[in-house]
């Protein structure tokens, strides 16, 4: 099993900057891809953005795409995701997740880091 721990959440104004961090510990090889979703009050849990182990492949929810940077650090089995431009609609709860082993379905998940912007 993998155990995931996000940091780096916290209070920021408007037009700020917030960098998240997912480091993982346990059965660290066999992560094949790290993703961050968000949950904000009275919605449903959204992905955000996704890199993968082997080649670097990065997604990004068209929400935050040109404000967010997803990446990481296999000797730390880090992964950051760097927030740029913050809105008050990012509020929530960020999680980072892997997905179950051969598959693309996330269902590791850690305890959530809480983002709120300020209008």
């Amino acid at each position: 099993q993998v155990q995931l721990v996000e940091s780096g959440g916290g209070l920021v104004q408007a037009g700020g900057s917030l960098r998240l961090s997912c480091t993982a510990s346990g059965r660290t090889f066999s992560i094949t891809a790290m993703g961050w979703f968000r949950q904000a009050p009275g919605k449903e849990r959204e992905f955000v953005a996704s890199i993968t182990w082997k080649y670097d492949n990065i997604a990004y929810a068209d929400s935050v795409k040109g404000r967010f940077t997803i990446s990481r650090d296999s000797a730390k089995n880090t992964v950051y995701l760097q927030m740029d431009s913050l809105k008050p609609e990012d509020t929530a709860l960020y999680y980072c997740a892997v997905p179950r082993v051969g598959t693309s379905q996330y269902d590791n998940w850690g305890q959530g880091t809480q983002v709120t912007v300020s209008s």
